[in-house]
């Protein structure tokens, strides 16, 4: 099974996306965004910049653990990893997105 997206609406009422690996693991979310269709086309922005190397960014947090982000050809975030155990994790999750986002599905949660 490829991977998915997973759109939602968060409890403030902003709509969210989330990538979903073929084994049902979360790869990375997004921000809250005001419209669905905002939201759409954040989807559309990671299948098109996840597979270029130049648009993710992999960082020490505060806490110690290790997140990527994948941004927009702005610059803008439009995805942030969960936190990895060590460098080589946050870029597996990297790898990931890269294999999963472009042919994704979009399935909305109620």
């Amino acid at each position: 099974m490829s991977g998915k997206f997973e759109l939602y609406t968060d409890k403030a009422g902003e709509f969210r996306f989330r990538l979903k690996a073929g084994n049902g693991e979360n790869i990375g979310a997004s921000e809250g965004y005001k419209a669905k269709a905002s939201a759409n086309n954040g989807i559309e922005s990671v299948r098109k910049n996840a597979p270029l190397d130049e648009r993710y960014t992999v960082f020490e947090g505060k806490n110690g653990k290790w997140y990527f982000n994948l941004k927009a050809g702005n610059h803008e975030v439009i995805l942030s990893s969960q936190g990895y155990a060590t460098s080589q994790g946050a870029k597996a999750g990297t790898d990931a997105v890269k294999r999963a986002a472009p042919e994704a599905g979009v399935f909305e949660i109620a």
